[in-house]
């Protein structure tokens, strides 16, 4: 028997990430921002709780390109995997 299904902050953020990989692999533009509406930095790691980006990254979201929004991406993505081990 598993236990119950909890609500990670990865949860959301894969959905976006799946949303994302779509946009890309359909050539639209521009690509989704990783935001799952938890805006709360975390004093601990300085990243927000909900999409794992610093707040340099959420500032400059809405001037970057597509290129640049795609390595946030790898970073967020890498950023909220769980540990390994």
């Amino acid at each position: 028997m598993s236990g119950p299904d909890v609500d990670t902050p990865q949860r959301p953020l894969a959905a976006r990430a799946a949303l994302m990989r779509e946009a890309v692999r359909q050539g639209l533009e521009p690509v989704p921002s990783p935001c799952v509406n938890v805006c709360r930095m975390s004093a601990t790691s300085g990243l927000c709780e909900g999409c794992f980006r610093t707040i340099e990254e959420i500032r400059l979201w809405s001037r970057s390109t597509d290129t640049a929004r795609l390595a946030v991406w790898d970073q967020v993505l890498a950023r909220s995997a769980p540990p390994v081990g």
